[in-house]
C-alpha cells in the first residue's frame, strides 16, 4: 500500500512564501486505481513529483509497504499528459526506453515489450516511428513504456487530456481492459470527473492551493465498467458530489 501522511510543501518567490500543499493525507491499496481531481494549479503534479522522489516536501511522508520512501526514486513510473516519445527511435524502441535506463540489454527489452504490443493495440507497428501514430496510438506506446519498467506504483500525469472526446473514450475502455487483466497499483490526475469515475475504485478532491483533501469518495460502482455507466442513476449521483465538491473550492484566506 502507498500511503501519503501529512506531506506539506511550500516555495520561496519574490513575494514571500508560496504554500501549495498543506497536510495532505491519502492511501492507495495493492491493485488499486485511485484518481484525483481539483482545481489547475491546485499541487496535484507537485504531489506526484513528491512521490515519485523528484522532490522532498517540507513535512510528511511517502510510506511504501510501510517503509518510509520519502525522496526515495525508483519506487514508481511516471506518465506525463505529454507522451514524450523520442522521434527518432522506432515504436518498439520507445517502448523499452525505461528499461534501457534501468539496465536491462536491448534485445531483451524488445522481447519482452514485442510480446505485449498487439494487446496495446500496437501490432504491425513495432517498426514504426511516433510521427505516423495517432494521439491514441501514442498514448499506448507511453503506457506501455511505463509498465514495462515494473515499478509497485504508475502515476499517470493526465494522460489523455489532449485528446478528443471520442478518442478519449476509446483509450478509457482499453485501458479499463489492461487494468482488469493485470492490476497495476495506479494514481491517476485529471480534471475531467466522469473520466476519475469511470475508471476509478476511489476519488479524492483536492482544494484551491494551499491544497487540501477536501473530499475522499469510493467508487462503489460494479465492475467490469463500459463508458455506458455514466448515464446510469449511481454513476451520476457520484458525480454530482464530486462537482459540488469541485464548486465549492474558493481560495485560501
Amino acid at each position: 500500500m502507498l500511503e501519503i501522511k501529512n506531506i506539506t510543501k511550500t516555495y520561496s518567490s519574490p513575494q514571500g512564501e508560496i504554500w501549495t500543499l498543506k497536510d495532505i493525507s491519502l492511501a492507495v491499496g495493492k491493485g488499486e486505481f485511485v484518481s484525483i481531481i481539483g482545481p489547475s494549479g491546485c499541487g496535484k503534479s507537485t504531489l506526484f513529483n513528491i512521490i515519485s522522489g523528484l522532490e522532498r516536501p517540507d513535512r510528511g511522508k511517502v510510506l511504501l509497504s510501510g517503509q518510509d520512501i520519502t525522496g526515495q526514486k525508483g519506487h514508481t513510473a511516471y506518465m506525463l499528459q505529454k507522451d514524450l516519445l523520442l522521434p527518432w527511435r522506432t515504436v518498439l524502441d520507445n517502448c523499452i526506453l525505461g528499461l534501457e535506463v534501468q539496465g536491462v540489454a536491448r534485445d531483451v527489452g524488445r522481447k519482452r515489450a514485442e510480446a505485449l504490443l498487439p494487446e496495446f493495440g500496437l501490432e504491425g507497428f513495432a517498426r514504426s516511428f511516433p510521427v505516423v501514430l495517432s494521439g491514441g496510438m501514442r498514448q499506448r506506446v507511453a503506457f506501455l513504456r511505463t509498465m514495462l519498467q515494473g515499478k509497485e506504483i504508475l502515476l499517470l500525469d493526465e494522460p489523455f487530456g489532449s485528446l478528443d472526446a471520442f478518442t478519449k473514450g476509446e483509450m478509457h475502455e482499453w485501458l479499463l481492459g489492461i487494468w482488469e487483466k493485470y492490476h497495476p497499483t495506479v494514481l491517476f490526475i485529471t480534471h475531467d470527473v466522469d473520466e476519475a469515475l469511470l475508471l476509478s475504485d476511489r476519488v479524492y478532491v483536492l482544494s484551491t492551493r494551499p491544497a487540501t483533501v477536501k473530499l475522499d469518495v469510493e467508487v462503489k460502482l460494479e465492475r467490469p465498467r463500459f463508458r455506458d455507466l455514466i448515464t446510469e442513476e449511481k454513476f451520476v449521483k457520484l458525480k454530482k458530489l464530486l462537482l459540488e465538491a469541485l464548486a465549492q473550492n474558493k481560495p485560501h484566506s
